[in-house]
């Protein structure tokens, strides 16, 4: 498997909410039961979350966190706007926050939109046909004829799907050019009620969009010494994990649950998965020279890093990207190898994620060999 990486891009939303506002709204979506808002701006708090995107936020004004799609609740069992309302917000949001993030990524690579033969893209937090594929066949000016996929409803682990799916297709056709985007429009699906597993997500997930542009064998960049490839892919179903973790579609809009077991069954797993992921390349752990992780939580990162044995730098772009702009769901671990490949750190890298299933991901980037 060699899927050289020409180029990320990434994109957020224009306005962005501090993590103690963003508890104050909360609170207004019966987040907390009377009484308890010490409580609620505690999680805040816990997530290490400094500012979050979210595309529902308006031009602040007096208030720094002014929105009006989610009403203020006013009675017990208020649940906010319809799942069809949320999607169509989705319709009318993700694909300009998708084309930020792909021209990004390539002016980066350097590689025109008339070049791309193939086109991926991942989001599980709406659905659109025609859809976000379209619009960015459209908005970029790609060929018409350009080869398709989505990944959808995968959750935070979809980027590492979508490049498996990238380099296959560069591994069957070398001359290949693929652009992978994801984006993920998280805050649509903020939960009203004080249930523990929706106030915790809802104090996480926000709203953005990465893309990669990669590229097979026979492009000319593809044998640079300073390119990184994607060498190795692997998953992993975590044992007797099934119900520790779901995305599932509500009446009013997407819903999570979430175990707090779920840092513990990553920290049994992970050391196993990264071991298989590094024994075809004839490395182990110690040759690691950098780390992406998806950071699901500042508890999930703690969990990796103490599994791993890492130090306590390992995990440092993680914990910026989660800082800065929350939990982006799939769009996230390409926000983490951006910041890695542009301060030029040392390959090769392993990037994890994990999402419903419970789901391992990894993927190891090293320069070509």
């Amino acid at each position: 498997m060699s899927l050289a990486i020409l180029g990320i891009g990434t994109a957020v939303p224009p306005w962005q909410i501090r993590q103690a506002d963003a508890a104050g709204l909360a609170a207004g979506f019966a987040n907390a039961p009377p009484g308890r808002q010490r409580a609620l701006e505690a999680v805040y708090r816990q997530t290490r979350i400094e500012t979050r995107g979210s595309v529902l936020l308006e031009s602040p004004g007096p208030h720094a966190y002014r929105q009006t799609f989610f009403p203020p609740s006013s009675a017990a069992g208020d649940a906010g706007p319809s799942t069809a309302e949320r999607n169509a917000r989705y319709c009318a949001e993700a694909g300009p926050l998708a084309l930020a993030a792909a021209r990004s990524a390539l002016s980066t690579a350097k590689v025109v939109p008339a070049a791309i033969t193939h086109l991926v893209t991942c989001s599980c937090t709406g659905f659109a046909n025609p859809g976000v594929d379209l619009e960015l066949l459209h908005g970029l000016g790609l060929n018409a004829n350009v080869a398709r996929t989505h990944v959808g409803f995968m959750g935070c682990h979809g980027a590492f799907n979508s490049l498996r799916v990238a380099a296959a297709f560069a591994s069957a056709q070398p001359e290949a050019v693929v652009l992978v985007v994801c984006v993920e429009l998280c805050s649509l699906h903020f939960q009203y009620g004080p249930q523990t597993d929706r106030v915790v997500a809802n104090s996480i997930f926000a709203d953005g969009a990465g893309a990669l542009v990669g590229a097979g064998a026979g492009h000319p960049r593809a044998s640079d010494a300073d390119v990184w490839h994607l060498a190795q892919s692997r998953s992993q179903v975590l044992p007797d994990s099934h119900d520790q973790m779901s995305w599932g579609i509500g009446d009013h809009g997407f819903e999570m649950t979430l175990s707090p077991q779920v840092p513990a069954t990553i920290a049994l797993g992970i050391g196993e998965l990264v071991a298989a992921g590094l024994a075809p390349l004839g490395k182990t752990p110690a040759d690691v020279g950098s780390w992406a992780v998806h950071p699901g939580g500042p508890r999930v990162l703690s969990s990796v890093e103490e599994a791993l044995g890492l130090h306590s730098e390992a995990l440092i772009a993680s914990r910026g990207v989660l800082a800065q702009h929350g939990n982006m769901s799939s769009a996230t671990i390409l926000f983490i190898l951006e910041r890695l490949l542009r301060e030029e750190t040392a390959a090769p890298c392993v990037a994890l994620a994990f999402g419903p299933g419970l789901t391992a991901e990894l993927a190891v980037f090293d320069f070509n060999v």
